[in-house]
């Protein structure tokens, strides 16, 4: 392993609701939600101030988008339903989205640091991988630099890891948040990483997290400690030999500055199964949220796309893919979703539902793609 690279994950720190915070500053210190259907802006009062929409108000089957530091320490989070969340914090604040603007400090936030650290692996629209091996400058000063640069561009606070690989500068920007650094060694994976949550590995997800809790194994450590006969004989070859190597701080993979890829796509699990006539409305949104990040994403790296496919992982596990190939490539989220709609026709709607996932693939640069306006009607099933 290279043990002069210097591997930094930069994560802005709630990003959504830290724009909208910008917009309403009398916001700050309070539980900010930010997500829903049909949330109404805030209302100029005669004198001056604003009125704005509380989450117990919220009628609906919405799902949060993000919320504050402020409404996560009362048990608020991304992707829980509105109405569960109004339980519990009925005084926070909702406020809508605002994608466009989300897009612009995306951009800014991105350009700032580029100024400074260029070799940059675009991981979304919050957060970067940089390669910072080639800079003479100290690691806690670089990353002051970076973190004042995005501040002066955008008004917004930003965390950051600086570690050998991008395995451990991904747990690391989470260590300190908000607005925090994080500098680790190799030689200090036993100390600082071990006594962590397994799910702090990027890619062990609750499903995974609750399997390893069975066998006993809930910290890092246990999962470092774990015989790689054990890990093999329980997740198979593949995935076992990934847990005995994440766990020991091992990750080889390069920040990736620029790619050609083959497709571009986004998917949600689920906080809970989701059927789609019950919950068609909160389905509908969470539809519509992946094909508008899937056109985004298009959008930010320079593609367009022929071919619209879905995949949907039942109740029981089991998964179905669908693909639509168009005689045009497009990019745009309404295209997107309406043709991601076609495929939703063509698979089985009886079952409850825990993942759904939007792809576009067939990719060509943007600008030698055709005139994006296709002629898809299509009816969504929910």
């Amino acid at each position: 392993m290279n043990s002069n690279r210097r591997i930094a994950h930069l994560d802005m720190d709630a990003f959504f609701a830290s724009v909208e915070l910008l917009r309403y500053p009398e916001l700050r210190g309070q539980a900010v939600v930010v997500g829903g259907r049909n949330v109404h802006q805030p209302v100029e009062q005669p004198d001056g101030s604003k009125r704005f929409a509380r989450l117990g108000d919220y009628v609906g089957r919405g799902v949060i988008t993000t919320s504050t530091y402020e409404a996560r320490a009362l048990g608020v989070f991304s992707g829980m339903g509105l109405m569960k969340s109004a339980q519990l914090a009925p005084d926070a604040i909702l406020l809508p989205a605002n994608f466009d603007a989300y897009r612009d400090y995306s951009r800014r936030f991105k350009a700032a640091v580029a100024s400074i650290a260029p070799k940059i692996e675009d991981r979304g629209i919050d957060e970067i991988y940089l390669d910072l091996s080639d800079i003479p400058e100290a690691s806690e000063p670089l990353a002051r630099r970076i973190k004042q640069a995005v501040f002066n561009a955008t008004g917004l606070t930003c965390s950051i890891g600086i570690t050998p690989n991008k395995l451990l500068a991904k747990i690391c920007s989470d260590l300190d948040k908000p607005d925090g650094i994080t500098i680790l060694g190799m030689e200090e994976v036993a100390s600082r990483i071990w006594p962590l949550p397994a799910k702090k590995i990027n890619g062990i997800g609750p499903k995974a997290s609750e399997r390893l809790a069975r066998l006993g194994i809930v910290s890092i450590g246990q999962l470092a400690a774990a015989p790689l006969g054990f890990l093999i004989e329980k997740f198979g070859e593949r995935t076992g030999a990934w847990l005995h190597r994440v766990a020991h701080g091992i990750d080889e993979r390069p920040v990736v500055t620029e790619s050609e890829p083959k497709s571009i796509s986004r998917e949600s699990t689920f906080e809970r199964d989701l059927h789609a006539r019950q919950d068609r409305a909160a389905l509908s949104e969470i539809f519509t949220a992946l094909c508008m990040r899937v056109a985004d994403d298009l959008q930010r790296k320079g593609y367009a796309g022929r071919t619209i496919g879905i995949k949907l992982r039942y109740a029981d596990f089991h998964a179905v893919t669908r693909d639509l190939s168009l005689p045009v490539a497009i990019s745009s989220g309404p295209e997107i979703r309406q043709a991601a709609g076609e495929c939703l026709k063509r698979v089985p709607l009886e079952q409850k539902i825990r993942l759904l996932g939007v792809r576009v693939s067939a990719l060509v640069p943007l600008e030698q793609a055709d005139d994006p306006c296709v002629a898809i009607q299509a009816e969504l099933p929910w």
